[in-house]
């Protein structure tokens, strides 16, 4: 996969979409996880105070490729109509450090978050685990949204928002991409089969001890000590699964905070690489969290995927 170019291919937020299916992105995750990638291994990211923001960079390298994604957080771009969430991903080539791509970093973000949590509803929830709940109006919500109804036959999509003007929105925006969705009744937590947090909520969302045993969560809002979108109650109730445990201790304020109030151990942590491996049976008599706070490798091997197939003959997917 030497660079062959002078200069690297640009692939825009469209062609990225364009590239790589829902199904490719999931794939290319589980894969890297069953190639043997550690994701203890990582490179933790790196966290830079800007006038805007922040910016993060998360390096990673694995099977032939490295790549750095610079992310940028501006908490006040809503408000001028731009994305919370900007960035670039460069891809390279291992051997040479060579730069092979410029990827839109805000769809592969996208892809990248929705097909990790994706992965993770399919080895913890029940086969036939077709009621999604969904906290969040966003693009991530509806990313999930999709990324879910691959893994898991979706009967239903309840949608929770702070502004019902939202709410109504965005369930026409699933509707048009054929997801049964409504607004959310008041008693759809206590029903949902999956609950995907896709909000950028400091406090939990939730009261954990209304989930039942069949329920599976999926927390990706936050990536920060003190901030969590679900309760210890959710927590100390669940299997908990996380990316790295190491990362979650440092990062995740679902996992941080419960351990600091001694609630949670940390050696009660699961990695999801130990699950997509079969090495943890999972206990479906409890309820199941996945906390994401979202990694390198991630990001590389999704970016790798889309590289391979933007160099394929006809470069382009269905």
């Amino acid at each position: 996969m030497t660079a062959t170019e002078n200069s690297p291919r640009v692939i825009d937020g469209p062609h990225l979409s364009a590239l790589i299916t829902t199904d490719d992105a999931i794939e290319a995750v589980r894969a890297a996880l069953l190639d043997g990638l550690d994701p203890s291994a990582a490179a933790p990211r790196t966290h830079v105070p800007m006038s805007a923001g922040q910016l993060l960079l998360m390096p990673a390298e694995h099977a032939g490729y490295a790549g750095v994604k610079v992310a940028g957080v501006a908490p006040g771009n809503p408000r001028r109509g731009m994305p919370r969430i900007t960035g670039v991903y460069v891809l390279l080539d291992a051997a040479t450090l060579l730069p092979l791509a410029v990827l839109d970093g805000q769809e592969l973000t996208l892809r990248r978050t929705s097909a990790v949590s994706a992965l993770a509803v399919n080895c913890l929830a029940a086969p036939d685990a077709g009621h999604l709940l969904l906290y969040g109006t966003g693009p991530q919500s509806l990313a999930h949204a999709r990324a879910i109804a691959r893994v898991r036959p979706l009967r239903r999509v309840d949608v929770r928002g702070t502004h019902p003007a939202r709410v109504e929105a965005f369930v026409d925006r699933c509707l048009a991409a054929g997801l049964p969705a409504a607004p959310a009744a008041p008693d759809a937590l206590g029903e949902a089969d999956i609950v995907a947090c896709c909000t950028s909520a400091g406090e939990p969302l939730f009261d954990g001890r209304e989930l039942t045993d069949r329920a599976v969560v999926v927390a990706m809002g936050s990536h920060t000590p003190g901030a969590r979108e679900t309760d210890t109650h959710t927590v100390t109730r669940a299997t908990a699964v996380v990316e790295d445990p190491a990362t979650a201790l440092r990062e995740a304020g679902d996992i941080a905070i419960p351990v600091a109030e001694g609630a949670l151990h940390p050696t009660a942590l699961v990695p999801l690489a130990d699950v997509v491996r079969g090495r943890v049976s999972v206990d479906f008599s409890r309820p199941r969290l996945f906390k994401s706070v979202g990694m390198g490798w991630q990001d590389l091997a999704v970016a790798a995927r889309v590289h391979q197939a933007a160099c394929a003959p006809g470069g382009a997917r269905d």
